[in-house]
């Protein structure tokens, strides 16, 4: 019987090594990859002994194992999304889910979504001040979850009005407490956990409501948004969701697509404004009618800014072989896409940000990762890339994005996502015929 073997790592406290994530979990990987490789062990509160992966041949082992040899870890976002998450979910429910929600993503509906996308990004960059320098994110914020909350809740009204008000702070506060050890206590608002049931409770309320008013729709069969496909599914033995399955897939759907891709279109401004001769490619591109260049360039922004950084997994065979390494069953294992993203032997001169790295070359799947990979793979990558290339495309035929020669912002954990130290500082200016960029 084989022996276990795992990377080494650094021998200090968990206490230490938990603060060191804390404060800068980027900068703690870099420093741990610098003494011990491409791959290595840390001892993490609520997470425990983790091996940390940056190899990509390793990594898309990892990726493109089955469900019966490495799934989701114990310890994950199913924390604060509820029990029917797809994050909670292993094996055959999760492959149910899966394939139940797959559909509203391709194809038709994807198109269809983005008339809904565009019509948020104008009425949004309307209120903008112009010539003026204010936060991108904030903005991109509200596109993103309004873009949600129509295309996939299929919510307006009163519904609208307050899933808007509720769920910002709801998300913030549950993606902290997914990374953070804080006792599951519900001492009402006196308590984190408490204040998090409250959002929850009132939530679900109103995707009852939703559910309700829905079931009563007789155009429910020609709706186009994800909840009304969820109400219609069924799943192999004919049963239908539960409306508890529905409620966290939804939230699960919103909690992966709204702060993520958001967080990521203000990045993007970020990166543009530093680099004014990408900037004006990419405007020329795009009032050529081609969208290759602005493609690449949501391709680079993923990969020198993730969001995400890390996407976990979790031994589930006797024992799993990656390269050295023998793992046992029930061993956590972190994808660390930061220090994939941002290796030189795979990602020359990884630090410079050149979308045309992508333009001769389609994303390795073992190498490019924002979205993770195999089984679990982000379900709503394609709506994410299609949302953040109407909202790119849209902001740019419109409008002027002010070069910056300020430095470069800082990145800052948000708890989960990882955004631009001062909200990604933007200035623009309506575009006019006399006006286009570069001009000023």
């Amino acid at each position: 019987m084989p022996t276990t073997t795992l990377p080494p790592g650094p021998p200090i406290p968990r206490a230490v090594q938990a603060a060191l994530a804390v404060a800068d979990r980027r900068a703690a990987l870099r420093m741990v990859r610098r003494h011990y490789g491409s791959a290595f062990t840390l001892n993490l509160p609520i997470f425990g002994r983790i091996v940390v992966l940056s190899d990509p041949g390793q990594i898309r082992e990892l990726f493109t194992a089955g469900a019966d040899v490495a799934d989701t870890t114990d310890a994950n976002l199913g924390r604060v999304l509820g029990p029917d998450s797809m994050f909670a979910l292993s094996g055959q429910r999760h492959r149910a889910h899966r394939k139940l929600l797959t559909p509203p993503f391709n194809g038709r509906r994807l198109a269809a979504y983005e008339a809904i996308v565009e019509r948020e990004a104008i009425a949004e960059f309307e209120s903008w001040p112009q010539e003026h320098t204010f936060a991108a994110l904030p903005a991109m914020m509200r596109i993103t979850l309004n873009v949600i909350l129509r295309a996939v809740f299929g919510a307006d009204g009163e519904e609208f009005t307050r899933l808007r008000e509720i769920l910002p702070p709801a998300i913030q506060l549950g993606s902290k407490l997914a990374l953070i050890p804080v006792p599951q206590w519900d001492w009402g608002h006196l308590s984190p956990w408490g204040r998090f049931g409250q959002y929850r409770r009132e939530y679900d309320r109103i995707v009852d409501r939703l559910i309700e008013k829905a079931l009563a729709d007789p155009d429910l069969e020609t709706r186009d948004d994800v909840l009304a496909l969820m109400l219609l599914s069924r799943y192999e033995d004919g049963s239908a969701m539960t409306r508890g399955e529905i409620a966290d897939e939804l939230i699960t759907l919103l909690t992966a697509g709204h702060e993520t891709t958001a967080t990521t279109l203000a990045w993007a401004v970020e990166r543009l404004q530093r680099h004014p001769a990408l900037l004006g490619r990419l405007v020329a591109d795009l009032d050529d009618g081609s969208e290759q260049f602005l493609s690449a360039t949501i391709l680079e922004v993923q990969r020198t800014r993730p969001v995400i950084d890390v996407t976990f997994r979790q031994v589930t065979a006797q024992e799993l072989t990656l390269g050295p390494w023998t793992l046992p069953q029930g061993q956590s294992i972190v994808a660390s896409i930061g220090l994939v993203h941002t290796d030189e032997t795979v990602f020359p001169d990884a630090g410079r940000f050149d979308p045309e790295r992508f333009l001769s070359r389609s994303p390795d799947p073992g190498e490019w990762i924002p979205y993770g990979g195999g089984i679990r793979r982000c379900i709503g990558a394609a709506f994410a890339n299609m949302e953040m290339r109407v909202v790119l495309r849209t902001l740019l035929r419109d409008y002027t994005i002010r070069p910056s020669r300020a430095r470069d912002e800082s990145q800052m954990s948000r708890g989960v996502a990882i955004a631009p130290g001062k909200g990604a500082l933007l200035r623009t200016t309506a575009r006019t015929r006399a006006h286009h960029f570069g001009e000023g």
